[in-house]
């Protein structure tokens, strides 16, 4: 199905019923209006994931695009960034914590993580490599109502230390130990209040560790549950890219997983995030931080 977005006269092709959509005749790497970087914006937040092909970014032409949308963080709370390019977090398959083959949100165990995620593809696998986002407003709407009540209440830590970690270092210790040299953790809403379009949606993830309240067991059952309605296939969609795409999508109402199915081949794309807002549970309730100091992630890069 295609659509235009007006006054910006954005082509929109969605890409699955409930999220994902591809963005036809923009540019990222020039000088776009106010009204077509509104027209993405809207498309954003409508569709939860954007993909835009052959977009010849560089770190200046990216880091301008993607500020049109926000102020941007540093390119990692725990690794920083690539010198002279702080912004950047380099996903490479030959580097630490790149496989990411978990699903997540990224960064939940920080009190405030990044709002909109830009990842820009550098070098593509001949085989593999797809990436799948699940649309987590929508999973909470397709919730029980018993299931969705007992969510509004539930808060969530959230830790770097988790079966994220556990998946994505398995076999690489000095990675893990590199990553877990600082303990991050947050405490969460299960249900976040979108800042700028009210919706609802879940807060899980693979950082999510226990619920509060909650014995361990217990905790872990009712994270599995969640998981079982944000993951199922009708509120996903998957992504095989090309080297030069770009895919834009909101962490504040996603989840993500990158498919290790390319065995040694080299994979490699270049992020940067937007400062994201503290999240907000139904009850009004902010997240608060636990463990850890990343104040300078979010505002060093203003």
């Amino acid at each position: 199905m295609t659509e235009t977005i007006a006054p910006a006269d954005i082509e929109i092709t969605r890409l699955a019923g409930n999220v994902g959509a591809e963005i036809h005749g923009v540019d990222t790497t020039g000088p776009l209006s106010d009204q077509t970087i509104a027209g993405i914006r809207k498309a954003l937040l409508d569709h939860k994931v954007v993909f835009l092909r052959d977009q010849g970014l560089d770190y200046d032409s990216q880091v301008a695009f993607a500020q049109r949308f926000g102020p941007l963080t540093l390119g990692h709370p725990i690794y920083g960034g690539p010198e002279e390019r702080p912004l950047v977090r380099e996903m490479d398959s030959r580097g630490e914590g790149t496989r990411a083959n978990h699903w997540h949100t990224d960064l939940t165990y920080l009190a405030q993580p990044p709002s909109f995620a830009f990842l820009h593809n550098k070098v593509n696998p001949p085989l593999g490599g797809d990436t799948l986002w699940a649309n987590t407003a929508i999973a909470y709407d397709s919730l029980p109502e018993g299931l969705r009540t007992l969510a509004d209440g539930l808060r969530i830590v959230h830790s770097n230390d988790s079966d994220y970690t556990d998946d994505t270092y398995d076999g690489d210790q000095s990675f893990r130990a590199n990553y877990l040299a600082s303990i991050f953790e947050a405490d969460h809403p299960a249900v976040r209040v979108h800042p700028e379009t009210g919706e609802r949606s879940l807060l899980i993830g693979g950082f999510a560790r226990r619920v509060i309240g909650y014995s361990p067991q217990a905790g872990r059952d009712l994270i599995r549950m969640l998981h079982e309605y944000a993951t199922k296939p009708e509120n996903t969609v998957r992504w095989r890219w090309r080297q030069g795409d770009l895919a834009i999508w909101d962490n504040q109402s996603t989840m993500h997983y990158a498919i290790y199915d390319y065995g040694k081949a080299h994979r490699r794309g270049e992020r940067v995030t937007s400062v994201g807002t503290v999240p907000v549970g139904v009850d009004g309730r902010p997240s608060v931080p636990l463990r850890g100091q990343a104040d300078s992630f979010s505002t060093s890069a203003e």
